[in-house]
């Protein structure tokens, strides 16, 4: 899903000085890698807020160390916080995420896995981070 942007033009790049008062731009201007909210897409939004919710959860499950246990950014309340509000959100607009609502799924059923495995004593069968919406995952 990712869509490549153009680069920034050298009349809208910040000038060396970093003055970045935005010269050369009046109210309507946008710089040309920016797009129009109104011009994304719905699953395109929702995808990409799925994706930064899946990637801080496992950050802060640990995930992108080579030994999670070890992880210094490890939070497991933020994890589940997380992971329930991905699960709220995958679970509200899967009718509308076609043929990405599967993989979504796979990668939160991930996470809620790796959070059962991280806690020293892990929730009961249905009260998992995101569970309530998902239903129990073992």
């Amino acid at each position: 899903m990712t869509e490549s942007q153009p680069t920034e033009s050298p009349e809208t790049a910040a000038p060396p000085d970093g003055d970045h008062s935005g010269e050369g731009l009046d109210a309507t201007d946008t710089p040309h890698n920016v797009r129009e909210l109104s011009n994304v897409p719905s699953v395109e939004v929702i995808s990409r807020a799925a994706v930064m919710l899946m990637s801080a959860a496992a950050e802060k499950l640990g995930l992108a160390e080579e030994d999670p246990d070890d992880s210094p950014v490890r939070d497991l309340d933020e994890a589940r916080r997380l992971i329930t509000s991905l699960a709220g959100l995958i679970t509200a607009s899967v009718e509308y995420l076609g043929p990405h609502a599967g993989a979504l799924r796979d990668g939160l059923q991930t996470l809620q896995r790796a959070f059962r495995e991280a806690s020293s004593e892990p929730d009961p069968p249905g009260q998992g981070p995101g569970e309530k919406y998902t239903g129990p995952v073992h």
